[in-house]
């Protein structure tokens, strides 16, 4: 063997060490900070039971685009309040009961800041020159649905109409019910 040829398969040797120590520290180091297959696996399945849970929520409410508003209503046959639609429609997607009145309803979950509103939360304003005198439900997009006053009907309304964006009083998340 030459010197050339002993220097090269030193070399190479040394080389394939560098290369197995590098993989070995970078591998050592992902798992460190990313958990493994099966934990990804469940946290992004959980992650999208929630938001197909939220989404339920939306799609629930869409199908109750124009049913007439009723005050004191908790049926779509007989007609809707904004309370009486958020009311239906948690108990219909989740079945989760809430307070009757969108005032008892504005104690219930946690607070959500309007710049991180999802799908499914809910958005109050103050119609009636008293907080939290009507709710709706977020869509997404800076829209929401909700059940406005006598003659009107369960409709899609902008956030950023002036008239909302002035009587906004804050956003609220329900928990979603355990998934199984």
């Amino acid at each position: 063997m030459t010197v050339f040829q002993r220097f090269s398969r030193t070399n190479k040797l040394a080389s394939s060490a560098v290369l197995a120590l590098s993989l070995l520290t970078s591998s050592a180091a992902w798992s460190a900070d990313t958990p493994p297959p099966e934990a990804t696996k469940a946290i992004s399945s959980k992650l999208q039971d929630l938001t197909a849970r939220a989404s339920e929520l939306a799609l629930q409410a869409m199908g109750m685009l124009g049913i007439r508003y009723k005050y004191g209503g908790t049926t779509p046959e007989s007609g809707l309040d904004c309370s009486g639609l958020v009311k239906h429609i948690f108990k219909e997607a989740w079945g989760k009961e809430l307070p009757r009145t969108s005032v008892e309803i504005s104690k219930v979950g946690q607070h959500v800041d309007k710049n991180d509103l999802q799908p499914g939360d809910l958005v109050f304003y103050n119609t009636l020159k008293r907080g939290f005198s009507h709710v709706g439900i977020y869509l997404g997009d800076r829209k929401f649905i909700h059940s406005p006053s006598a003659g009107g009907e369960v409709r899609i309304e902008s956030m950023d109409v002036g008239y909302w964006q002035k009587r906004f009083n804050g956003g609220r998340r329900i928990s979603e019910p355990e998934i199984q």
